[in-house]
Order: structure tokens, then C-alpha cells, then sequence
């Protein structure tokens, strides 16, 4: 039976948990989270495996880039990423990694891109089944008025994390 490997990492807005498996993180969410239960089970179910509390050498990479993220000066993650989903929901996730660091896209531009121009709130919904926070910066995507809407961390690390970017955009 396939493996995933689950950690506990901490960051500068609190504890998360980590999921790895051989291919690569396909999880990481702030501890808090409602649905975290609920993102494990569909894990477990999706890739028909056991979840398990060690070590993984994806771990070690994924700290680092965290790390070197809330210094400001990584602004492209590399540690590799396994998403399992349906397929709208893998194609909501690729744009959202072409979204550049410091950017902000609307909902709406988001379906544009996938030329489903009516399926903004499917994209919503994509876009809030997203299990790799931060990395897949799902933060990135604000309402139509620009409003910060929809954040499964909580708004406020939503602004936080704009602001962060923002901040080192010009950096490095």
C-alpha cells in the first residue's frame, strides 16, 4: 500500500501540517484548518494509502524553501508537488502556480485563463480544495473588487501574505 508520510511544520503564522508522499508534498495546510480531516481522508482515499507520522526526505527541502520564503528571498518554490484531483481541479492548481509571486489575479481572470469564462465559482471552489497552501498560492487570487474573500487559512494570513510578497517583490 502507497504511503504518506505527515509532519508538523512551524512558521511564522503558526503550525502546519505536512503530507509527502515518494512523488512529492500533497499536503500542507495551516493546523487550524476545519476540512484538515477532511483533506486527509480524500488523500487517503484518492491514492488509496496509509498515512503515517515520519520522516520524509521532501521534509527537509520543503523547510528549507519555507524558510527561505519568510525571509523574502525565495520566491519560486522547487521541492516537487503531487496533486491529486479531478481534472478542472489539477488545472485550477497549474494556473494558480503561473500566478507570479507578488501578483494578484481576480476569480474571474483565473476562469478566463482556462477559458471557462462562466466558471468562476467552480474556479472559487478549485481554488478553496487546494491542499498545498502557500506553495500553490491560492492566496494570490482575490475577489472581483479586489477584495481579499476566501481563504481557508484566514483572511488575515491571507493579507499577510500579500503583504510579505509585496514587500519582497523587488528582492532578490
Amino acid at each position: 500500500m502507497k504511503k504518506i508520510y505527515q509532519t508538523q511544520l512551524e512558521t511564522p503564522l503558526g503550525p502546519m501540517m505536512a503530507g509527502a508522499t515518494d512523488e512529492g508534498i500533497c499536503l500542507l495546510e495551516f493546523m487550524e484548518r476545519k476540512i484538515m480531516d477532511a483533506q486527509w481522508a480524500s488523500l487517503r482515499k484518492q491514492l488509496k494509502a496509509t498515512i503515517i507520522a515520519e520522516n520524509h526526505p521532501h521534509f527537509t527541502r520543503l523547510q528549507q524553501e519555507l524558510d527561505a520564503y519568510f525571509t523574502g528571498t525565495l520566491h519560486t518554490f522547487t521541492v516537487p508537488l503531487h496533486m491529486p484531483g479531478t481534472a478542472f481541479q489539477q488545472a485550477v492548481w497549474e494556473l494558480l502556480l503561473t500566478v507570479p509571486y507578488g501578483d494578484v489575479r481576480t476569480y474571474k481572470q483565473q476562469a478566463v485563463l482556462l477559458q471557462r469564462p462562466a466558471a468562476v465559482r467552480a474556479v472559487g471552489h478549485a481554488n478553496g480544495m487546494n491542499r498545498i497552501s502557500i506553495i500553490v498560492p491560492c492566496h494570490r487570487i482575490v475577489g472581483g473588487n479586489r477584495d481579499l474573500t476566501g481563504y481557508g487559512g484566514g483572511i488575515w494570513r491571507k493579507q499577510w501574505l500579500l503583504e510579505h510578497e509585496n514587500k519582497f517583490q523587488r528582492v532578490g
